[in-house]
């Protein structure tokens, strides 16, 4: 039998909702799948506002948009996560400053990017990478402080908890992501969450080509189409109608393969402080970055497919103009890996998953 790294459950109402849109012609941005779902998660995370957009890249940009960020205004970023935290600021103009992570947790380091704070720090991106809360105390602090933007990078972490507090509900602006293999899906889809009334607005009004309220198919900004369908908000909202279910699943799958494990050198990424993790990925480092390579080598013999952890952004081509080093960062990246972890999982799964690893390491 194989198993693949990652697959979304579509067992509840989705073909139902989806249905409804064919039958009913409304399968574009207009219908009321798009609203229940927006209202729903907001409701889930406990924020004012949330709107739909097409995927969670573009949530990035628009909320980005949204606050007027620009031309050499300087964003903080971990270099650990994925790409797609980054791009859309350099797309605006904008400069980003790495920073590193911590190495228990995993997510962005705060007194790192304490100082790389200058004059023209406009922002904080904060990113709950693989489903672990940052540290959000230190980064409310420190938006507070240097007078900062703060927005939160939740693609990978819905329904993690800082201190009984939904990730998404502590920055000036949230994004969100329902691509195919995060914990709820849309197959594409992404969702821009805040607060504060007049931002909500601009993030409304950029989404949606800019047009104005008070005539007809005039526009008065230069905007963007980035809204989400009525058939990707009626799978949206039949997913997190089993959303619970899925972080249970995942939390009790992590939790199989630790105990399974336990005698083996992987290092999980287990929960750290008062944070409810729902593990996006169950992810583990190996001893080495060999180690890791000859590890998954073994799995995908098996049939087992696995990931890496994503490589550091600032070592790649298109951002390592000047040399940088951030020792952690770069060793969980080299030494990560990212197993099975789809909610349709069962304990004899794992423990097929388990019995390659411990024969790989002769345990």
């Amino acid at each position: 039998m194989s198993y693949p790294v990652y697959q979304p459950s579509l067992t509840g109402n989705e073909k139902k909702y989806v249905n409804e849109c064919l039958d009913t012609s409304w399968i574009s941005s207009k219908g009321h799948f798009v609203n229940d779902f927006e209202k729903s998660f907001a409701d889930f995370i406990g924020v004012k506002h949330a709107s739909s957009v097409c995927n969670g890249t573009v949530a990035i940009h628009l909320a980005a948009s949204a606050l007027g960020l620009g031309q050499d205004d300087e964003i903080i970023c971990p270099s650990f996560t994925y790409i797609a935290s980054a791009n859309p600021f350099v797309q605006l103009g904008c400069k980003i400053v790495f920073c590193d992570s911590l190495a228990d947790s995993w997510q962005m380091d705060p007194y790192d990017a304490e100082r790389k704070i200058t004059p023209k720090t406009k922002a904080l991106m904060v990113v709950h990478l693989y489903g672990h809360p940052a540290d959000m105390d230190a980064f409310v602090a420190l938006a507070k402080k240097y007078h900062l933007f703060l927005i939160e990078d939740c693609a990978e972490a819905i329904g993690s908890q800082y201190k009984g507090k939904r990730v998404g509900s502590f920055g000036d602006i949230a994004c969100f992501s329902f691509f195919g293999n995060k914990t709820i899906t849309c197959g594409e889809g992404g969702m821009v969450l805040c607060n504060n009334d007049d931002l909500f607005e601009r993030v409304n009004h950029l989404k949606a080509q800019g047009v104005v309220s008070w005539r007809e198919y005039w526009h008065d900004v230069i905007a963007y189409n980035y809204r989400m369908t009525n058939i990707q908000a009626a799978i949206g909202l039949a997913q997190l109608e089993q959303v619970d279910k899925f972080m249970t699943a995942k939390r009790q799958i992590a939790d199989w393969y630790m105990e399974e494990l336990k005698s083996t050198p992987l290092v999980f990424h287990k929960p750290h402080g008062d944070v409810f993790h729902t593990f996006w990925m169950i992810s583990a480092l190996a001893k080495s970055k060999e180690d890791r390579a000859s590890l998954r080598a073994a799995l995908k013999q098996a049939g087992i497919e696995t990931r890496p952890t994503f490589p550091c952004i600032h070592q790649m081509p298109a951002y390592n103009k000047q040399f940088e080093c951030f020792s952690v960062a770069e060793d969980l990246s080299s030494r990560g890996i990212n197993l099975p972890s789809y909610p349709a999982l069962t304990h004899d799964d794992v423990k097929s998953i388990c019995k390659v690893i411990k024969e790989y390491y002769g345990k």
